[in-house]
């Protein structure tokens, strides 16, 4: 059973770092707690041969210990850690998260927009895939410690699961699912 045991300050944090921004605005002088942290590439994966938009499911302990149900439906995504191509690490993260290995020439890069503003501002680009069994080459659930279940979610229910409240689910997924319904099938 998931729960959580311990909740504590960081004192050496690995991925982000806690900071107090003293900044002045309109000669008011003003500050701001926030974490730098990485950003991010994030990939909308359409299955031409199933019709259906693989995602995935995973806890987030923030979620689990603010809500009490920290499992999250996402696109596959992953931060950016190393100098790079960004299409590079968003490959990489379709292998390692949901099994296809992908050719970069096949991400299609839609746009990049800011997430959690008013804490870290970090930057997600947002990549669309089409993919097919022939590039399947294993079942996915991520790497080391990672516990990722991999969703196919049939297209013409996407709609409907955008504002079904019984599924946690990312802004970035559900304004990628109305691109692809404004851009790819409408």
């Amino acid at each position: 059973m998931d729960k959580i045991t311990c909740v504590k300050a960081l004192e050496d944090p690995k991925y982000i770092k806690p900071i107090e921004i003293h900044y002045t605005q309109k000669d008011q002088k003003k500050k701001w707690e926030a974490i730098i942290s990485h950003d991010s590439v994030a990939i909308l994966l359409w299955h031409k041969e199933k019709d259906a938009f693989i995602i995935v499911k995973q806890l987030r302990p923030p979620v689990f210990n603010l809500h009490k149900d920290g499992y999250m439906h996402e696109l596959c995504a992953g931060i950016v850690d190393k100098e790079i191509p960004l299409s590079e690490i968003a490959k990489e993260e379709v292998l390692e998260e949901c099994g296809y290995d992908i050719p970069t020439i096949n991400l299609r890069y839609v746009t990049s927009f800011f997430t959690s503003v008013g804490i870290s501002g970090a930057k997600q680009t947002l990549y669309y895939g089409e993919i097919d069994e022939s590039m399947r080459v294993h079942d996915g659930g991520g790497i080391h410690d990672e516990e990722i279940e991999v969703i196919e979610l049939n297209t013409n229910e996407a709609k409907t699961f955008i504002f079904d409240e019984n599924f946690q689910k990312t802004p970035g997924m559900m304004m990628a699912f109305y691109w692809f319904f404004e851009n790819i099938k409408n």
